[in-house]
């Protein structure tokens, strides 16, 4: 925990250091792709590819031999069908805007300062290795869905034929089980393609060779970058649910749309561009620690000495 807790620390550091930067550039490339990912939340459920797609799954899982009985069955059905629209959805502002966003914010973290000279171009340099490495990304969560959709099928049948699954509350507690199976290999693959995104940044050069560096980079320290992945990944679902409540409630009540709804639906946008930023600065920052043992400079600690040192002498102002 200490070593994540350093690592936070100097992610704060670095985006505060270069404030007006990540505020402006990186989180204004980012904000198509967060406007996409929060407008697809209320866009999915009523798209006729979203029911489509259920019907088709609910097929594929029957045929498969997958219980309807189990919780899972319509949990597991109802989240992939989302994340597939939602991805599909996206998919051009991924590979576009949120691609260079990254592209920025590792540039800046690379050189410890963003560029004044040639920004675009030393971007668009990175934008075909990162470009390769997202599309090998969507590869390997696809398969890790895939391997899960079989380890839990497998999984379920087993029990079927011990004839567990007719005990009474047994089915909850597979389903259960199977949910944290489920979720433990997805974030497991969600963070290796992160981390790949960066590494692809920083040696100019993607594909399956990045994940593959990823993978045995962080042997050992799986845990670490699992903690550092989770408070992102709440708040980025609580910004989710921000709009959710604000704007989508909003819209419902009045069916029309007017200058308030649309001001703070982008500012609530904006928010979660700046989440993304934060993201990948994290990202940066895990990588570098990954990549070296040499201990960082002590730049970070005289900042938040300086301010603990402020805040005393205010607080003795005051007393």
């Amino acid at each position: 925990m200490e070593k994540t807790a350093a690592i936070i620390r100097r992610s704060i550091f670095t985006f505060l250091k270069n404030y007006q930067y990540f505020t402006s550039t990186p989180s204004l490339l980012a904000l198509p792709f967060a406007v996409s990912c929060l407008v697809s939340q209320t866009i999915v459920p009523t798209s006729p590819l979203f029911r489509l797609l259920h019907l088709r799954l609910r097929s594929i899982f029957l045929a498969a031999g997958f219980p309807p009985s189990a919780e899972l069955f319509a949990i597991l059905n109802l989240k992939l069908s989302q994340t597939i629209v939602n991805y599909l959805f996206s998919l051009p502002f991924t590979i576009s805007f949120l691609l260079l966003a990254k592209a920025s914010v590792i540039r800046a973290v690379e050189l410890k300062k963003p560029e004044q000279k040639h920004l675009f171009s030393s971007w668009i340099k990175l934008l075909s290795p990162l470009l390769i490495t997202q599309f090998c990304n969507s590869l390997l969560i696809l398969s890790a869905n895939a391997t899960c959709f079989c380890l839990i099928v497998v999984y379920f049948n087993f029990f079927d034929v011990l004839g567990a699954l007719s005990a009474p509350g047994s089915s909850l507690l597979l389903s259960a089980i199977g949910a944290i199976i489920y979720s433990i290999i997805l974030a497991n693959a969600y963070v290796i393609c992160n981390l790949a995104l960066v590494l692809s940044g920083y040696e100019k050069a993607g594909g399956f060779i990045s994940i593959l560096k990823t993978y045995v980079l962080i042997q050992g320290r799986t845990a670490t970058a699992l903690t550092l992945a989770l408070p992102f990944n709440m708040a980025l679902a609580g910004i989710e649910f921000l709009f959710q409540y604000r704007v989508v409630r909003a819209y419902n009540r009045a069916f029309a749309i007017n200058s308030t709804m649309v001001f703070e639906g982008f500012l609530i946008a904006y928010l979660y561009a700046m989440m993304l930023v934060l993201d990948t600065i994290v990202g940066c920052i895990f990588f570098r620690s990954c990549r070296t043992t040499e201990p960082e400079t002590d730049q970070e600690d005289a900042y938040f000495h300086g301010i603990e040192i402020q805040d005393c002498k205010f607080l003795a102002k005051g007393i």
